[in-house]
C-alpha cells in the first residue's frame, strides 16, 4: 500500500504546523482529514484556523472535518472522536501531534505550565488512543502516530528543561505500552522526531535558532506518509527518525526540504 485514499486521519493540533503538513500529505492522497485543534478564531500571533486548515485540505484533494476542540478536555476529545467516525464511517489514523514545549528549569516553571505540558503531551495523546482505538480495531490497516522522540536519557537532555523533556519522554513510553498492547490486534503505534529543527512556530521558543537553520515541515510529513502505508501488522513499536525514514525510503537528497537550501540545519533536541 502506496496511498491514504479512503483513509481517516483524526490528527491533533492539525490547524498549523507539523500536524497541518501531515494533513496536506494525506489530502493530496484524497484522505479523509479530521483536525482536532482549539483554534477556531484566527489567533493573533499564530498563522491558520481549523476552518483554514480545512480549506487548505479539501483544496489539495483530501475531505476534511474542523472540529474545535481543547484535548485538555477529555469529553470534548470523546465526543469529537465520535462524531469523526460517524462522519466518514470509521477512523484509520491517529496522530498525535499536538503538544506544549517550555524550554525551563525546574525554579522557572510554572506549576500551570507543568500542567500545561503533560495535559497535552502525555494526558491528551492517551486520551486520543483510548478514543480512538474502538474505531482503530475495526479499520483495515490501523496506526497511531506519535511525535515524540527516541528515549535518551543523557543528562544533558534530563537538566534544562526536565518538565518537558518528561513530558515528551512520557509520549513515547505510551507509543511503547500501546504498541506491546495492541500488537496481537494489529493496531500500529510508532513514533516520529524530526532529525533537525522543523520551522515552526514553535522555533521562537528556542533561543538563537533561525528560520534558515531549520528544515520544512514537510520532511516529517513526507516521513510520517511513508509509515502510514507501511502494513501495519509488520511496523509497530518503533521510534523513527524523519531523514532516515526517507533513506530507507530511497531519498538521498534533503536539500528540498531545507529553508535556506546548502545551509547545514540543526540538530533537534534529544538526538546525540
Amino acid at each position: 500500500m502506496d496511498s491514504l485514499y479512503g483513509k481517516t486521519l483524526f490528527i491533533t493540533g492539525a490547524s498549523r504546523g507539523i500536524g497541518k503538513a501531515i494533513a496536506l500529505r494525506a489530502a493530496e492522497d484524497g484522505a479523509n482529514i479530521v483536525i482536532a485543534a482549539k483554534t477556531a478564531q484566527a489567533h493573533p500571533t499564530l498563522p491558520g484556523t481549523i476552518h483554514s486548515a480545512a480549506q487548505d485540505i479539501e483544496d489539495a484533494g483530501g475531505r476534511a472535518l474542523a472540529l474545535a476542540v481543547d484535548i485538555r478536555d477529555a469529553d470534548a476529545l470523546e465526543a469529537a472522536v465520535e462524531q469523526a467516525a460517524q462522519h466518514f464511517g470509521g477512523i484509520d489514523i491517529l496522530v498525535n501531534n499536538a503538544s506544549a514545549i517550555s524550554l525551563t528549569g525546574t525554579l522557572d516553571t510554572p506549576v500551570k505550565r507543568f500542567d500545561l505540558m503533560f495535559d497535552i503531551n502525555l494526558r491528551g495523546s492517551w486520551v486520543a488512543a483510548r478514543a480512538c482505538l474502538p474505531h482503530l480495531l475495526r479499520a483495515e490497516n490501523p496506526h497511531i502516530l506519535t511525535l515524540a522522540p527516541p528515549l535518551n536519557l543523557e543528562p544533558r537532555w534530563l537538566a534544562p528543561h526536565p518538565a518537558y523533556t518528561v513530558s515528551k519522554y512520557g509520549m513515547s513510553l505510551l507509543t511503547l505500552a500501546l504498541a506491546e498492547e495492541f500488537r496481537e490486534h494489529g493496531v500500529a503505534a510508532n513514533a516520529l522526531w524530526p532529525r533537525t529543527i522543523i520551522a515552526t512556530s514553535a522555533i521562537d521558543l528556542l533561543p538563537g535558532v533561525e528560520p534558515g537553520a531549520c528544515r520544512k515541515p514537510e520532511i516529517v510529513a513526507d516521513a510520517a506518509h511513508w509509515i502510514l502505508t507501511r502494513r501495519s501488522r509488520d511496523v509497530s513499536g518503533n521510534f523513527f527518525i524523519d531523514e532516515a525514514v526517507l533513506a530507507q525510503a530511497g531519498v538521498s537528497d534533503f536539500d528540498a526540504y531545507a529553508v535556506d537550501p546548502g545551509r547545514e540545519p540543526l540538530l533537534d533536541l534529544f538526538l546525540d
